[in-house]
């Protein structure tokens, strides 16, 4: 044993690194995932109970302000909150017209992640429709993003996209051989209604063919219908069966491949989702206090990015206190009526939240109620389905969920309640991986090791 530590000394290798390439993991992401849909069995996730029982779960996951998908997934594999990785929202502040833009690009995020860590370590990943992946050190990546329509009877094109973005090129075409068939008007599709299934194999495939020590994974069908139709119908409860047969699938392909026992899988989630039956759009309020115009947008002074559950001030000037002043004064003008319908975070406490540290304020929605862009019209408009970007300590509708199972792992220990940025050190303990992150590793998920 003395002769192949000193052998793998002179390599220049380390014990630890050795041991961290025998290990994966595969984490995935339920977009819209609550922590009811694998507590009750009523919801049909029959694969991701018998993961939850063999191994670890918690009762909710806190999530990050505000509760939506890009900030969510980043917090997920950096191990800390927005303030500090810088993708505040899912789209940038935008007060001179909606673009239609969302936060793809890996450069974007101000931290290191698992996707630098494992690269520093010389191990092997890969991502199917992750967030905020275009150009992301990933070996083999298949990133979420979208090409906007450029002119007249024009759509957005999802699948050019990851063409155009896949790395290495070829994998795109490799995944159509080998894991789905071609793309095309009677061919596959990563629309609504096959997109778990079709990015599930897609992943599958990448698993089998390349296993890499660290898969990341996003399907989003059940959080299309959950916003279509809110908590619960038929949809939703579709989709949820659905997402565990794409789970199912993953694990399938680890067993396949030879690598399950050496595997473990995170399931997991960005937001949970409240029901909503009205619209609050405070551009409105800035528009009638002459600081923001639909018509006249160059001239903003102030405008409130929306995020379905969260509102945050921003200001063309960061000096302009007189504009500032003329905001809070105008919140507190409102009609009581429409007081009621969100809490208003200060600096201070938008801070101590970690959203944008840009931001002036934020306003953080009461369940029923989200946040328009609109800066006409009325203020108060009607809304229904659902929605999320809540302030994650709000209420636990808004709480997402966490199961772990495989390589590593202790049977049977149960979390009341876990933060977002907890997942992080978990990935990095698990393969080995040096990163550090403000999330909290709970020694009490793992497995004793065996002497």
């Amino acid at each position: 044993m003395k002769k192949i530590v000193s052998l793998i000394a002179l390599l220049g290798l380390s014990v630890g690194y050795l041991s961290a390439q025998e290990n994966h993991v595969v984490l995935i992401s339920i977009d819209g995932l609550r922590p009811e849909f694998y507590l009750d069995p009523q919801w049909g996730m029959v694969n991701v109970r018998q993961g939850m029982n063999k191994g670890s779960y918690a009762e909710g996951v806190r999530g990050s302000f505000p509760t939506v998908t890009y900030p969510s997934h980043t917090t997920i594999v950096s191990g800390v909150l927005p303030a500090k990785h810088g993708i505040y929202y899912n789209t940038p502040v935008e007060p001179l017209g909606i673009s239609g833009k969302w936060f793809w690009y890996y450069k974007d995020i101000k931290v290191p992640t698992i996707w630098t860590a494992a690269k520093d370590a010389g191990l092997t990943t890969a991502g199917v429709s992750w967030p905020v992946t275009v150009g992301a050190p990933i070996n083999y990546n298949l990133p979420e993003y979208v090409i906007l329509p450029q002119g007249k009877g024009e759509k957005k094109d999802e699948i050019k996209a990851m063409l155009q973005e896949s790395n290495p090129k070829e994998l795109f075409q490799e995944v159509q051989d080998n894991a789905i068939g071609k793309f095309g008007e009677f061919g596959a599709s990563i629309d609504f209604f096959t997109s778990d299934q079709n990015k599930s194999r897609m992943a599958a495939y990448i698993l089998k063919r390349y296993k890499p020590a660290f898969l990341a994974l996003h399907i989003a069908l059940l959080d299309h219908f959950e916003h279509e139709q809110g908590r619960d119908g038929d949809k939703v409860r579709s989709a949820i069966v659905g997402a565990d047969v794409a789970i199912k699938t993953i694990i399938d392909a680890a067993e396949a491949a030879g690598i399950s026992k050496n595997t473990t899988f995170i399931i997991t989630g960005d937001h949970g989702f409240v029901d909503i039956h009205t619209q609050v759009n405070l551009n409105v309020m800035l528009a009638k206090l002459g600081l923001y115009s639909d018509t006249n947008r160059e001239s903003w002074k102030a405008y409130f990015q929306q995020s379905g559950g969260s509102s945050f001030l921003h200001l063309r000037d960061p000096k302009d206190k007189a504009t500032l002043e003329k905001v809070k004064q105008a919140l507190n003008e409102l009609p009581e009526g429409i007081k009621k319908t969100f809490h208003v975070l200060d600096k201070e406490a938008l801070t101590k939240a970690q959203g944008d540290p840009n931001a002036f304020m934020a306003l953080a929605a009461n369940q029923g109620f989200s946040f328009g862009a609109a800066a006409s019209g009325e203020m108060l408009t009607p809304a229904s389905g659902g929605t999320h970007g809540y302030l994650p300590t709000d209420f636990k509708e808004i709480q997402t969920g966490f199961v772990v199972f495989g390589k590593g792992i202790k049977q049977g220990t149960v979390l009341p309640l876990m933060g977002q940025e907890d997942i992080a050190p978990l990935i990095a303990k698990l393969l080995n991986l040096n990163l550090k992150t403000d999330g909290v590793l709970y020694p009490g998920l793992l497995a004793p090791v065996k002497k």
